[in-house]
């Protein structure tokens, strides 16, 4: 098992590097001079080249990479060209939010994705199968901006029971924080929703039609133990498998979802940084969701040789 884990963890150094070098290329990879868009279009030659010295961009390039390794490992991420703050902090203060969106959103898809896919899948063919799947297409086919829309219209202007818009720290109450982000977590939770739904259904179907569940079924086992001890536990490395690769839609969506209910997360900070050309911060935040993406990935990996010991080896 030790072994097992060793493997996965040096397993996403090399995964880091590459993304590392492609964000450091980002930077060089862009049309025009870096230094003369941050400095604008009324700069002088002598002010592009300030900035060009201030950002160690007239360096060789294998020595500005080495430089900026070197800057990662210790925690920097970079500093702001236009708050003049370091990327680090601002992360730190926009981090609540995204993170309280994100944890609500995965709360509220896996508690009702689950339970719907296994219900399907038992109740297969019928009006329940039917729904479910229906829903699923759905959920995965309309955008996250437009089911925001929607849930606002419907509760905050018509009913007038959430907020519009905005957020309520956790120092305010955890009631007040809940008010306001459970419209964002379930408009982001509905795309995750149906993914995880549909991928249940699936695995469900393939496992149910195994001998050792037909052997259950037949000594009696009631359908609650058949369902969740037997049929789910050993469905649960696909399903696994759909929560790991639907981050990347988590962490797409954390963007969208912050702009339409005016939320100051990441992903608003994300958005920020992109209309102003900001380079640092835009490169800090993909590393920061790299790593996040890598170490969900890498904790997948290792949840699948507790379900499956098999795949240790």
């Amino acid at each position: 098992m030790t072994a097992y884990i060793l493997r996965r963890l040096l397993a996403t150094i090399p995964v880091m590097i590459v993304v590392a070098l492609f964000v450091f290329l980002l930077l060089h990879l862009t049309p025009g001079d870096p230094a003369a868009v941050i400095a604008g279009d009324e700069a002088s030659p002598a002010a592009v080249e300030a900035i060009r010295s201030r950002l160690g961009l007239n360096l060789p390039l294998w020595q500005q990479f080495g430089i900026y390794v070197s800057n990662l490992l210790h925690g920097d991420l970079g500093t702001s060209i236009f708050s003049n703050l370091p990327v680090l902090t601002l992360v730190k203060q926009r981090l609540e939010p995204s993170l309280v969106l994100a944890v609500c959103t995965l709360v509220v898809a896996i508690s009702f994705a689950i339970p719907m896919g296994v219900v399907a899948a038992w109740k297969v063919g019928t009006v329940i199968d039917r729904v479910v799947m229906g829903f699923s297409v759905l959920g995965f086919a309309v955008p996250v901006f437009l089911i925001g829309y929607f849930l606002i219209y419907v509760f905050a202007l018509e009913l007038h029971w959430l907020p519009v818009q905005g957020y309520s720290p956790l120092a305010h109450g955890i009631g007040q924080t809940a008010r306001s982000i459970v419209l964002p977590a379930f408009a982001l939770g509905m795309v995750y929703m149906a993914l995880i739904a549909r991928i249940t259904r699936a695995s469900m179907l393939e496992v149910l039609s195994e001998d050792y569940i037909r052997t259950a079924r037949a000594k009696g086992v009631a359908q609650s133990v058949v369902l969740l001890r037997h049929a789910l536990k050993n469905a649960a490395v696909p399903i696994v498998t759909v929560i790991g690769i639907g981050l990347a839609l988590l962490i797409s969506g954390v963007v969208i979802t912050e702009t339409v209910f005016n939320i100051p997360g990441l992903g608003r900070l994300t958005v920020d940084a992109i209309m102003k050309r900001d380079y640092p911060i835009i490169q800090g935040l993909i590393i920061l969701f790299a790593g996040v993406k890598v170490s969900v990935n890498l904790l997948i990996d290792i949840s699948y040789a507790f379900f499956d010991p098999r795949i240790r080896y």
